[in-house]
C-alpha cells in the first residue's frame, strides 16, 4: 500500500513538473519566418489550445488548456495573432487574453486625397485600391454633419492607424471619420472657447501687413471664426493644406482665399485642377496650361467660389486656419523657394513677387524690401 501511494505521488509530481515546464518554458514549433494564428469568435479554451499546438505555438494543448482553466476569469480574444519567436504558454495565454492582435501601422499624410490613400493601401498590400475607394465613396458616415456629401473626401482624417493583415475598408473609413469628428470638435470647441491663439495674435511673425519679408512670410491677426457650413470649412481647409506646408502660414492662405471669395474672384488654386484631373484619371504628375481649362466644377480657374467639396484630407492646423482665417488685405501669394510664400494685396505687388520668385529659382540674389 505504501509503495502504491509513493508511486502515485511520484506520478503526480512528474505530471506537475511536466505541466510547469510546458507552461513556463519557451517553445517554438514553427519556422523562423513566424506563424499567424486566427482565433475565431466564440472559441473555447480547448479549441484554442488545440489550434495553438497544431500551429506549433505551444508545446502541449493539455497544458495550455489547464492554465487557461486556472484563469477562467479571462479568455482568449478573437483576432489574428503573430508569433515569431519561442514563447512560453503562459505568455501566449496572456497575449491572447489581452487581445494583442497583429497590427501594422498605416499613416495617412495631411492633404492626401482618397485616391492617394487607396494607392498607399494597395502598395502596402493591405487591400486593393478599388475596395477602399468603394468605401470612401459612400458618404453615409458623414450625413449627420454634411447631409449633401457625395463622398468621404475631406473627412478621412490624417493620422496613423493600426491595421490587421486583412483590414476591412468600411472599418477603416469608420475609424478615419470618427477621428475627424473628434478633431473637428476639439478645434471648434477650443477656438470658440478662446483657447490657443487669440484674435490679436500675430500670424507668421513678420513684417507690417502690407508687405512681405525676405523669406516671404507676412504678418496678420486672426479674424472671427467662420460661419460657413462644415463642408465649406473643410473644403477651404483642404485647399489651404495643399497650398502650404507651413502651419504658421495657413491662416494667411485661408485669409487670402476668404478675401477672394468675398470679392467673387477666381481662387485660381492649382491643386483644385490637379484634383479635377485625378477624378478623371488624367493627372500625370505635372500641370500644363491646357489643364487649367479642364471642364470640371473643381476647376477654380474657371469657376468662382469654393469647389463643390474637399480636394483632400486636411489636418488639424489647416482645419483651425479655415475655421479662423487671418484678418488681412492680401489677395495673392506665390512661392518663395524656401517652403513659404510671398503675400501681396495688389496685382502689381503680386507680379513683382512672381518676378522675384523666378529670379530666386534661377539662383539670383534678390534684395530685401
Amino acid at each position: 500500500m505504501g509503495k502504491l501511494l509513493l508511486f502515485i505521488l511520484l506520478v503526480a509530481a512528474a505530471a506537475a513538473a511536466w505541466l510547469w515546464y510546458s507552461i513556463n518554458h519557451p517553445y517554438q514549433g514553427f519556422s523562423a519566418e513566424g506563424v499567424f494564428v486566427e482565433v475565431p469568435h466564440g472559441s473555447s479554451s480547448r479549441s484554442v489550445a488545440r489550434l495553438l499546438e497544431r500551429k506549433g505555438v505551444v508545446r502541449s494543448s493539455v497544458a495550455f488548456e489547464f492554465y487557461a482553466r486556472r484563469h477562467s476569469h479571462r479568455s482568449p480574444q478573437a483576432g489574428e495573432y503573430f508569433f515569431d519567436r519561442a514563447t512560453s504558454a503562459h505568455d501566449v495565454f496572456w497575449k491572447l487574453a489581452n487581445g494583442q492582435v497583429f497590427e501594422q501601422p498605416f499613416t495617412v499624410r495631411e492633404g492626401e486625397t482618397m485616391f492617394d490613400i487607396a494607392r498607399d493601401l494597395e502598395a502596402g498590400k493591405f487591400m486593393p485600391a478599388g475596395e477602399f475607394l468603394r468605401a470612401a465613396k459612400d458618404p453615409a458616415l458623414i450625413h449627420d454633419i454634411v447631409p449633401q456629401a457625395t463622398t468621404l473626401e475631406g473627412f478621412l482624417f490624417p493620422a496613423t492607424y493600426h491595421l490587421s493583415r486583412h483590414p476591412s475598408a468600411t472599418a477603416l473609413t469608420t475609424d478615419m471619420v470618427r477621428k475627424f469628428k473628434e478633431e473637428w470638435n476639439a478645434v471648434t470647441t477650443a477656438i470658440s472657447a478662446g483657447d490657443g491663439i487669440s484674435d490679436s495674435a500675430m500670424v507668421a511673425n513678420a513684417t507690417p501687413s502690407d508687405s512681405s519679408d525676405s523669406n516671404g512670410t507676412a504678418s496678420a491677426t486672426l479674424g472671427p471664426v467662420s460661419t460657413r457650413p462644415v463642408e465649406a470649412v473643410v473644403t477651404l481647409a483642404s485647399l489651404v493644406e495643399r497650398e502650404t506646408p507651413k502651419a504658421d502660414e495657413r491662416p494667411l492662405v485661408a485669409g487670402v482665399f476668404e478675401n477672394r471669395l468675398h470679392k467673387k474672384m477666381l481662387l485660381q488654386c492649382d491643386p483644385t485642377v490637379i484634383y479635377a484631373l485625378e477624378q478623371k484619371g488624367r493627372y500625370n504628375g505635372t500641370l500644363s496650361t491646357a489643364d487649367l481649362h479642364i471642364d470640371s466644377p473643381y476647376n477654380s480657374y474657371t469657376h468662382t467660389g469654393l469647389p463643390p467639396g474637399p480636394i483632400g484630407n486636411p489636418g488639424e492646423a489647416s482645419l483651425r486656419a479655415a475655421y479662423q482665417p487671418a484678418r488681412t488685405n492680401y489677395l495673392y501669394f506665390v512661392a518663395n523657394t524656401q517652403g513659404g510664400h510671398f503675400f501681396s494685396a495688389t496685382l502689381a505687388e503680386h507680379n513683382n513677387n512672381v518676378v522675384k520668385y523666378r529670379r530666386l529659382l534661377a539662383g539670383e540674389q534678390v534684395a530685401n524690401r
